[in-house]
């Protein structure tokens, strides 16, 4: 992977991340667009690590004080004595469904789940169920006003973000508005609740990325890492600014259109649905030379 792709892919992991368009997908149609190798779910899940700190610094007195307060109602007694202490376990209790539905479907959403067919479908299909919420959600809850079931709720809401093209931020998001959230107060929670899960896969495939031996350098897990972080620190701003005083419908365009757009090219040929994908686990049948060879013999 040579420098101008870590610097490219790191700046569509930023920019995509946060916002409901789906990272992953952009980050597997890249390569193909530019003709690059597809690098994989695990360098994706690595320089997720970038936005992750992004979410710490500019969430920084958020976690201080939903840490301080997770421990100090343990400490009493209380855990769930106060909104930060609560907040803090439904953050805990909001990551349960995706860590376990990723390793029980590891294998999936790192080979096969990454055809475009498949990204392009979660791409159409979330942008439709989130337009859909966005029209009757009632935008009248606070974070203050959140219960068990909600954390609960939107727990499950990401753990479709593990099928690529259905964006994690996009899934807890549409979650949140489906429970009447504002969306500042649904956005909030969503970057809070992507600390645990986006950490947690990040380091996982991190020490699977390095194991492997056809890996990208150092140097370009760095450049890629650090770039996310970048372009994610300004993501976040603006996401949280824009959602103020306005809805999520141009992120339905914009991933309808899109969707459409990779089942033209996919149709046209233009695009293969799974260039790139070297590891994938197919059934192994025996080819024809081996057949052959088996009839000679």
């Amino acid at each position: 992977m040579s420098l101008l792709q870590a610097i490219v892919l790191g700046l569509v992991q930023g920019l995509t991340e946060f916002l409901p368009i789906s990272s992953t997908a952009h980050l597997r149609i890249a390569p193909e667009l530019f003709g690059w190798k597809d690098p994989g779910a695990a360098y994706s899940a690595v320089i997720q690590l970038g936005t992750v700190a992004a979410v710490l610094i500019y969430f920084r007195k958020d976690i201080v004080a939903l840490v301080a307060a997770f421990f100090r109602g343990l400490a009493r007694k209380d855990p769930f004595g106060t909104l930060e202490s609560r907040l803090a376990w439904f953050v805990l209790v909001g990551t349960l469904p995706v860590g376990i539905c990723g390793l029980l479907f590891k294998k999936l959403i790192e080979n096969q789940f990454r055809s475009l067919y498949i990204i392009a479908g979660s791409l159409i299909v979330l942008a439709i169920i989130l337009f859909v919420v966005e029209r009757i959600a009632s935008h009248q809850r606070t974070l203050a006003d959140m219960r068990w079931k909600d954390g609960i709720i939107i727990g499950l809401w990401q753990a479709l973000a593990l099928i690529p093209g259905s964006s994690r931020s996009g899934t807890t998001l549409t979650g949140g508005l489906s429970l009447g959230f504002k969306r500042e107060d649904a956005a909030r929670y969503s970057f809070l609740l992507s600390i645990p899960a986006t950490t947690l896969a990040g380091v996982f495939e991190l020490k699977h990325l390095l194991e492997a031996t056809d890996r990208p350098s150092a140097l370009a897990l760095w450049v890629g890492t650090l770039v996310a972080f970048a372009s994610g620190m300004a993501a976040i701003a603006w996401l949280l600014n824009y959602l103020r005083s306005r809805t999520t419908l141009v992120f339905v365009v914009y991933r309808v259109a899109l969707g459409v757009l990779l089942l033209v090219l996919l149709q046209m040929g233009k695009l293969q649905p799974r260039s790139g994908l070297e590891n994938i686990d197919l059934p192994k049948e025996p080819g024809k030379q081996q057949i052959e060879k088996q009839v000679t013999d």
